[in-house]
């Protein structure tokens, strides 16, 4: 196991992956592989990358790897799919469209499902995010299902948000929502060679004009990632954005909120573990609880507050 981290750590792609199959699988190792390679993280750039379905987050994705390449970055990418809610399978196809990166040490691609969480993101995706972070990688960049409203929970991930939108689909209307706006540090208008792309950016900078004055204004760029037209000017932002982060409250303030996050969300599954074994254990004691609860002889709430004492 050591072995293993060790070469994780020193950037070996075999090993990562072997690392993040362990903790995604919730194995027994998880909580020590996760102490052992938090002291190594801290130092990436997590680019998260979001949008409606068919915005081309893929393709876009891909130029990005790209042009970080040539500037010799090494890349960590985490492609979220949809998991089916029946089979509990995910359909992992955002990874087809990288296959080209599959054998580039300095690139590790690896596809991931929600697992039924409602923001898109499973814990499991910040914990990959974490090792590959740890694991020599400059910037990881998590690329989300794509859908919609329910997406914010990149911005408790990510240092830097694009939110891609694409004009004729919709995405003028989806931007007035409460909630996406709030998310993007960089708005991504693709397919900008389509009718309609200067509109949508007007639309975008009269939102951001209407949310007042604020420490960093999101800059609305055009690309048309099938061509790789503007990839330059969001890789200048992206580091824009990133040097913004290091020297401002604002960055202190996000950075301050992901320990936060890390620390409630153990807290969140050693107290689930803890009460998911009180709760088997009420049933072992009590087989007829459940019949009880069918008759109606007690109540939801009664029950967990019991089972809530013996666990707390």
């Amino acid at each position: 196991m050591d072995t293993m981290i060790s070469k994780a750590l020193q950037g070996d792609n075999r090993s990562i992956a072997k690392v993040i199959s362990l903790v995604e699988g919730e194995s027994q190792f998880s909580d020590s592989i996760m102490r052992k390679i938090y002291p190594y993280s801290g130092t990436a750039q997590i680019v998260g990358v979001t949008g409606s379905p068919g915005a081309g987050k893929s393709t876009f994705s891909d130029k990005l790897i790209k042009k970080l390449k040539a500037q010799g970055k090494k890349i960590g990418v985490i492609a979220v799919d949809p998991t089916s809610p029946f089979s509990g399978g995910a359909i992992l196809g955002d990874r087809l469209r990288m296959q080209q990166h599959a054998l580039d040490p300095d690139i590790f691609i690896r596809s991931m499902g929600t697992r039924g969480s409602l923001g898109g993101l499973s814990r499991s995706t910040y914990e990959a995010a974490l090792i590959l972070d740890a694991c020599q990688k400059d910037v990881v960049i998590i690329e989300t299902v794509g859908v919609g409203q329910s997406e914010v929970d990149i911005v408790k991930i990510a240092d830097t948000v694009c939110l891609m939108l694409v004009p004729g689909m919709g995405d003028d209307v989806q931007t007035m929502k409460a909630g996406i706006m709030e998310i993007a540090d960089l708005f991504v208008i693709n397919k900008a060679d389509h009718d309609g792309a200067d509109r949508l950016v007007t639309e975008v900078n009269i939102m951001l004009d209407l949310m007042g004055e604020r420490q960093w204004r999101p800059p609305v760029l055009k690309t048309v990632s099938a061509k790789g037209t503007g990839i330059d000017e969001v890789y200048s932002s992206l580091n824009n954005h990133n040097d913004f982060l290091v020297r401002s409250e604002e960055g202190r303030r996000r950075r301050f909120a992901r320990l936060e996050l890390e620390v409630e969300e153990v807290l969140r599954r050693e107290v689930a573990r803890i009460v998911e074994q009180a709760w088997d254990t009420r049933k072992m004691e009590d087989p007829d609880i459940l019949q009880r609860l069918a008759e109606r002889q007690t109540d939801p709430y009664a029950v967990a507050d019991s089972v809530l004492d013996r666990a707390l």
